[in-house]
């Protein structure tokens, strides 16, 4: 998945580590249990060499501890953002499932839906895209809703926009196809080449495409994805599910089927016609 998370992944670490650290020098200065009569007595100060010493030795000697710590912190930080972003899904559900401006493939009127955010430029998006075409073909009832997520750089926001300008002229499914297809990084040159091989008309493209409603679209995007804990790409909503990260055709059809299944929650009325 591509993940803007994962940029600084290793300064939390980094930072973590520190402040278990801290902690701990703060635990056994703090502790008299762990100090002798005569550091009591010296007005209860140990030396910085003393601190680092003692952290030291003890991380070196349990450093399970800092794994365990962090497995821990993950865990509960895992759990606070699938409640987050389940709140989310159930306050936004028209805006994930019925935003009029995002484009909508496979059957418009198909009891499941299935919502897809991507950067044109996400390798793990490209990945993808034959899979849920393959979903879509083999699943005549299946609803797609796509999100302009352009997180990549400026050659992704050119693309999104030319997107959502494509659609106003009917044609995004074949320049969404086209621009997935595409080899190598995606800017203007391969966005406005794509735009002429699927029949658009390029000037009307480019006028749209400055159209302040079009990145109006993208910012709500880029807000409702983040209100959903989705920070890379792709990301999926289907059902009363988020997803994030690229998935396989068999866990796609079971979270389809396990949403088709689920007709008791006005969460999964929103999703369905």
């Amino acid at each position: 998945m591509t993940d803007m998370r994962k940029r600084s992944s290793g300064i939390m670490w980094f930072l973590f580590v520190f402040a278990v650290a801290g902690a701990a020098a703060a635990w056994f200065v703090l502790d008299p249990g762990l100090r002798n009569p005569h550091e009591a007595a010296a007005d209860n100060i140990v030396s910085n060499a003393a601190f680092d010493k003692r952290v030291r030795e003890y991380l070196l000697a349990n450093p399970e501890v800092i794994v365990e710590a962090v497995q821990g912190l993950e865990a509960r930080q895992r759990e606070a953002e699938a409640t987050e972003a389940q709140a989310a899904l159930s306050a936004r559900a028209s805006e994930v499932f019925r935003d009029p401006d995002s484009p909508v493939g496979g059957n418009p009127q198909g009891d499941v839906t299935m919502v897809e955010f991507f950067d044109y430029n996400c390798p793990y998006c490209r990945q993808v895209a034959p899979v849920m075409r393959e979903a879509e073909s083999g699943d005549r009832q299946l609803r797609i809703v796509y999100k302009e997520f352009p997180i990549l750089g400026p050659g992704s926001v050119f693309a999104a926009k030319a997107a959502l300008a494509a659609h106003r002229q009917g044609r995004y499914t074949a320049f969404h196809i086209a621009l997935m297809q595409a080899k190598g990084k995606v800017g203007e040159a391969t966005v406005l080449q794509a735009a002429a091989d699927v029949g658009l008309d390029v000037d009307r493209l480019r006028r749209d495409m400055g159209d302040p409603k079009v990145q109006a679209a993208i910012d709500r995007n880029v807000a409702l994805a983040q209100s959903l804990r989705i920070n890379g790409t792709p990301g999926f909503v289907i059902g009363d599910q988020v997803l994030r990260g690229a998935t396989d055709l068999a866990t796609m059809k079971t979270l389809i089927a396990q949403a088709r299944a689920t007709t008791d929650t006005p969460l999964a009325q929103e999703g369905k016609n």
